[in-house]
């Protein structure tokens, strides 16, 4: 036996000894979960419908804490820089998956994090102004290869609501061109005025507008239909695999013990099942969704190739985050 080896035996009872104790030590005092996105939003609303049963679970509080700026950028700094012991976490959204192709990050998106589990799914719908000509997909992508490439203008935000309709635009063969904006109710007043022609919003952005009739559905993006829009297709109806939504996870700093990330996860499972919970995000056109950490993981890393690789083939290339 090699002395490396011999010390790695004696060291292992220690190491176990030292992650039990971390475990039965958690939590030590109240956890936080950072939104990195300002209040209101699917995520900002789900952290605080967990935060209650988890802090009775955990016997300790469970606050949560908006750090916005820089599209989700900030909050998921503080995150990665954290005590991996488990008492910060974080509430992100796609944007974590996206801002790779769009930003120089000042961490590695997956390298950085232990990923805990999804919460939230939400689809996308396809919508533009009652005046504007086409109202499917079939007839957008006609009524664009008879104009002059580019002249179909699309509105975008940040992360999937920018890259799904460049994805849509390298599925069909068309080219649009991209107007951004700050935030959906932004872009809504110049949508609706036709002064920008479509966009890709999420569901309960559009929905007030689509059923008030200022805004009409061509397709939404799920894999099935969204229950607040059953008469609209899905786009994978017209494009066989096309799926974009917005999603949520919760997450920690790289390095957290694994019975820490057992015991999170468990708890942030039984929390989102919890028929309150599922009843509100139903009500916001959100489907609650559980994953493993290994499953989380790996959902983040498809993500990732996915809209890096449209980015790419839009030629779009990082930048510093302004």
């Amino acid at each position: 036996m090699t002395i490396t080896r011999r010390a790695a035996l004696l060291a292992a009872p220690a190491l176990i000894l030292a992650s039990r104790a971390s475990a039965q030590a958690f939590p030590a005092r109240p956890v936080r979960i950072v939104v990195p996105y300002s209040p209101g939003g699917v995520s900002d609303i789900t952290a605080r419908l967990i935060a209650e049963p988890m802090a009775a679970a955990l016997g300790q509080a469970v606050t949560v804490e908006n750090r916005p700026g820089a599209d989700g950028m900030i909050g998921t700094d503080a995150v990665a820089k954290s005590a991996p012991d488990g008492h910060m976490l974080g509430l992100t959204s796609v944007g974590h998956a996206v801002n790779p192709a769009l930003y120089r990050l000042p961490f590695d998106t997956v390298r950085d994090f232990t990923f805990l589990s999804m919460s939230t799914r939400t689809p996308l719908v396809l919508c533009a102004a009652p005046s504007f000509a086409p109202s499917t997909p079939a007839e957008l992508v006609a009524h664009a290869k008879s104009l002059p490439p580019g002249q179909i203008t699309f509105a975008g935000t940040a992360g999937v609501v920018r890259l799904a309709p460049v994805l849509f635009a390298q599925r069909t063969g068309i080219e649009m061109t991209y107007v951004p904006y700050r935030g959906s109710t932004h872009a809504h007043p110049d949508l609706i005025a036709g002064r920008v022609n479509i966009m890709f919003d999420t569901v309960p952005a559009a929905l007030p507008h689509i059923q008030g009739g200022s805004l009409k559905a061509f397709a939404t993006t799920g894999a099935t239909r969204a229950p607040q829009l059953p008469n609209v297709p899905t786009m994978s109806e017209f494009l066989p695999g096309f799926e974009a939504a917005t999603w949520g996870m919760l997450f920690g700093p790289a390095g957290m013990p694994a019975p820490v990330v057992a015991r999170l996860t468990a708890e942030i499972h039984a929390a989102l099942r919890r028929p309150e919970v599922l009843a509100r995000h139903q009500a916001l056109g959100a489907e609650v969704v559980t994953t493993t950490p290994e499953q989380s993981r790996d959902f983040m890393q498809a993500e990732m190739e996915k809209w890096g690789a449209a980015a790419r083939a839009a030629g779009i290339t990082p930048q510093n985050a302004g």
